[in-house]
């Protein structure tokens, strides 16, 4: 029988999976993230449904139809082996992902088979007439999903557990993804300068109701430790090293915790054991590169710094972070942990090659761009010694906001180096107007006048003091 294209497509939008998530390939790296659901079914066997559908989603994504379907079939054997009784309503991510999968193979009799598939067992399953059926299971996992693909849908992930919770408050699971969407979105706002929203009572009430997972005891621990509850979180951590000494999710978060308390050596010695289990975790990693750069920048600080050891540890920080840079091109902070390496080696002519690399792609986030910039504008400073170049960079990054750790930091530094030149007779009407934008982008209104009176009254006909001057007089 020809099907309908049209109603095909219109159905085919209407199913709950991967497919209708909207969970764009951009902002991951496919082989990475592939690596790492596959090192999760090795470690996490009972979540296997859900990693084999969005293996499958990945599968798609990386043009292996074939491969795709031969992970829907061990979705579906999972199925039958973990919930006998209740195999349709188990089955509605899968089977829709069956669905898209064939009409993208241009299979569409078998895709209109998955498609009327799930519509006659939501018909069965739902209490509501046109059938459309809202389970908590599936916005869960479509919360896991989205959780896998970054920081741009962590807010969304937040929404979907918070709806599976409203039916059962009480599933482990379900706490557990939401505290962690928690977490996630918290690191998030502390970095970039937005409102923070604690999530320890989210962590406290997961590991409560889910003993066993080590994931969000390491995650409890990191979060008193970003409260400055160090001693707690050192408890969890110690405890989850006992529970599951050779699982690398929690050996990642232990290390983490290591690095950031300054116990660098014990985090790399975790980290290594980790590596050791899933060696192509980009995770570990950016972790260990940034071990060896640390070790290689406190050598740096003392009187005579052993020269050949480190060129070791430089070279050893370069070669973790190239990895994840070629595996996941769009962790954007690896880029500037990269270039200050080779600075760090006096590899001037890389490090620049590297900022450049990564300040000409059109995808990163402004917050991100500006984390960038700020670093870009300390490599001008502190290694080119050029401080032009310097104060070029930290005013691009202000021009994008104030309100981010490096729009304050950029903020700060500029002012100061502006002043400095000002101060000390070298500054011309260009470095005193600049220095008005400066104020004025910090919000400093008052300082922004009288810089651009000055500036006006040593280069009378220049229009940009003119206009800027009229501007902040008409806001005062």
């Amino acid at each position: 029988s020809a099907i309908s294209m049209d109603s095909l497509k219109t159905s085919l939008l209407q199913l709950e999976c991967h497919f209708t998530w909207a969970l764009l390939k951009e902002h991951v790296g496919l082989e990475a993230l592939e690596e790492t659901i596959l090192d999760h079914i090795k470690y996490l066997v009972e979540y296997e449904i859900r990693d084999y559908n969005i293996l499958s989603y990945v599968n798609h994504l990386k043009d292996s139809n074939e491969e795709a379907l031969t992970n829907l079939k061990k979705a579906e054997e999972a199925i039958q082996k973990r919930h006998p009784g209740e195999i349709a309503r188990r089955s509605l991510v899968t089977w829709g992902n069956y669905a898209w999968i064939y009409y993208h193979m241009q299979r569409y009799e078998e895709a209109q088979t998955y498609v009327s598939k799930v519509e006659n067992s939501c018909k069965k399953l739902s209490t509501t007439a046109h059938g459309k059926i809202q389970l908590p299971e599936i916005y869960a996992e479509q919360g896991w999903a989205l959780l896998r693909f970054g920081r741009n849908y962590f807010e969304r992930a937040k929404n979907c557990f918070e709806n599976a919770l409203k039916s059962e408050p009480d599933n482990p699971d379900y706490n557990a993804g939401y505290a962690t969407a928690m977490y996630r979105l918290e690191g998030v706002a502390e970095r970039y300068g937005e409102e923070k929203r604690p999530c320890l009572q989210a962590l406290k009430r997961a590991v409560e109701l889910n003993p066993k997972d080590t994931t969000v005891l390491g995650l409890l621990a990191l979060e008193l430790q970003r409260l400055r509850r160090a001693g707690e979180g050192e408890r969890y951590i110690e405890e989850g090293l006992q529970k599951t000494p050779d699982f690398p999710v929690f050996l990642r978060h232990a290390a983490n915790f290591y690095r950031r308390n300054g116990e660098v050596d014990k985090a790399m010695e975790i980290l290594k054991k980790a590596l050791a289990l899933t060696p192509k975790s980009i995770v570990l990693h950016h972790q260990l590169g940034l071990c060896y750069k640390y070790k290689a920048s406190q050598l740096k600080k003392t009187r005579y710094p052993p020269q050949e050891e480190m060129k070791n540890l430089i070279q050893l920080a370069i070669f973790h972070f190239k990895t994840v840079i070629y595996k996941k091109p769009v962790f954007f902070s690896a880029y500037s942990d990269l270039a200050n390496t080779y600075a760090l080696g006096k590899r001037y002519e890389e490090a620049e090659e590297t900022f450049q690399k990564v300040l000409q792609r059109n995808d990163l986030a402004c917050d991100e761009k500006q984390e960038i910039y700020f670093n870009y504008g300390n490599f001008q400073n502190f290694h080119m010694k050029s401080k032009s170049k310097a104060i070029k960079y930290y005013i691009e990054c202000l021009k994008i906001g104030k309100d981010t750790y490096a729009g304050k930091r950029c903020g700060e530094a500029v002012e100061t180096l502006l002043k400095q030149k000002i101060e000390s007779g070298l500054g011309d009407a260009s470095d005193i107007g600049t220095l008005g934008l400066v104020h004025t982008l910090n919000g400093k209104k008052q300082e922004a006048i009288e810089c651009y009176e000055q500036a006006t009254a040593l280069d009378p006909n220049n229009e940009e003091y003119l206009n800027a001057l009229a501007e902040l007089q008409l806001h005062i």
